[in-house]
């Protein structure tokens, strides 16, 4: 029953250009042609209107809290006073162990305020509606960042239903509970994969374009979440924004990704892998801006939105590293391998539209961004505890575990984990996206 599930779901997944062309073309706010709240008057036009932030404290539910972005967001919805719900499986698409080490980042941020209370933490899958229920009803939040993802192009390819689930399952589960809920705003990540291979003829990925010929079960998936965002819209009048990152990176980066591997192999000394020619372009948005971006669009409940979050600058891919060898100041060997399948060559934001209605404004440059994130690297892995993270880390899993051995999944014993006596702590230092 549940193969049959995952599969009806994929063959829905493979129907998205269908659901596209056929009933939201009768929805023509989904392509950004007309009114979509009653001060916005079309999407990227001149009439188009800003609609003021919802000022005062929130609470906030930030799914996939523990990873990369969400543990940032987390941090900055903190520190002007939010309450913050944390909700993440902890899944091993990279080591868990750092996504632990992000929570204790995070819970150490939320009692250097001096407002431990204003932080909680759940362990426990998004898909998990008997757990979604508990989490609204213990912290009614009013606000959701739905960041957590299965993230990846390559992996996708290999098993897209790990992405049907994680994605399209997860974010289906969640708007059902904000519907349920009177949620005042859903705010999620997209990407800008669901562009797939529009800037080969394009200039600039712009929110107005149709994307209905994804590379990957990836980028499927999220334009899947983005329709399911749109009919939710459309039937119980939830508020979202979807928000389609572009190659973020910075302190406490996702180890699989680009940014992180390269300044990590290139300080080692080791060979790094560049597939194509160097060629490719890609839109590097530091972490500090998209978060600053998510912010701006909890605050600000449009009817429906999606907008693209980047820096608005295309760097090659050959620059790019000439880059970190420039900041690590150490030598790349390059290998270069064949293309892979599902990656795009180009990808270039036109952040317009989310200037003119969010006010965002990318304020660092890709020289600062990757000075700022070799100088956390330098930090963390070479003159930090991480250094030795390679032989004890795991040691330190095991210990942790054996110290909070009462400490198990929300799922099974209904219980938060933010107490002070559960400790996440390993050895270390970080990474939806």
């Amino acid at each position: 029953m549940r193969y049959l599930f995952k599969t009806t779901f994929y063959l829905l997944l493979s129907s998205t250009t269908i659901l596209s062309l056929k009933f939201f073309d009768n929805v023509p706010w989904f392509w950004g042609t007309t009114i979509v709240n009653s001060n916005v008057k079309s999407s990227n036009g001149p009439h188009e209107t800003a609609i003021p932030p919802i000022q005062g404290p929130k609470t906030v539910l930030v799914t996939g809290g523990a990873g990369f972005i969400g543990s940032h967001v987390a941090e900055a919805l903190l520190d002007r006073g939010d309450s913050v719900v944390i909700i993440d499986n902890m899944n091993d698409h990279y080591s868990p162990e750092l996504k632990y080490r992000n929570l204790e980042i995070v819970r150490n941020h939320s009692r250097a305020l001096h407002d431990p209370g204003a932080l909680k933490i759940y362990e426990g899958d998004i898909c998990d509606r008997q757990l979604l229920e508990h989490i609204f009803r213990e912290t009614k939040p009013s606000f959701i960042c739905h960041l957590a993802a299965r993230a990846g192009v390559r992996p996708s390819v290999e098993d897209p239903f790990i992405y049907i689930q994680a994605n399209i399952v997860g974010t289906t589960t969640l708007l059902e509970a904000a519907q349920h809920h009177n949620v005042s705003n859903f705010v999620y990540a997209s990407s800008s994969s669901v562009y797939g291979g529009l800037g080969i003829d394009q200039d600039r990925f712009s929110e107005t374009q149709r994307v209905d010929h994804p590379w990957s079960p990836y980028a499927a998936s999220k334009k899947a979440a983005e329709l399911m965002a749109a009919t939710y819209n459309q039937l119980y009048n939830i508020s979202s924004t979807g928000l389609r990152f572009f190659t973020v990176y910075g302190p406490r980066g996702r180890p699989d990704m680009a940014p992180f591997k390269f300044i990590d192999r290139v300080a080692k000394g080791k060979p790094i892998q560049c597939y194509g020619d160097g060629s490719a372009v890609r839109d590097f948005t530091f972490i500090g801006d998209i978060v600053d971006g998510i912010l701006r669009s909890i605050d600000r409940p449009y009817s429906f939105q999606i907008f693209n979050l980047g820096r608005g600058e295309g760097v090659q891919l050959s620059d790019f590293i000439d880059l970190v060898q420039l900041k690590t100041g150490k030598t790349a060997y390059v290998e270069v391998m064949p293309t892979q399948t599902g990656d795009v060559p180009y990808t270039l934001a036109d952040i317009t539209k989310a200037q003119m209605l969010l006010g965002y404004n990318p304020r660092v440059s890709i020289q600062e961004g990757i000075e700022r994130t070799v100088r956390w690297y330098n930090a963390t892995y070479v003159n930090g505890r991480a250094a030795t993270e390679k032989s004890t880390s795991r040691k330190s899993f095991t210990s942790s575990k054996e110290r909070s051995s009462n400490i198990t999944s929300l799922a099974q014993n209904q219980r938060t984990l933010d107490s002070p006596g559960d400790q996440y702590f390993l050895s270390g230092d970080d990474p939806p996206e």
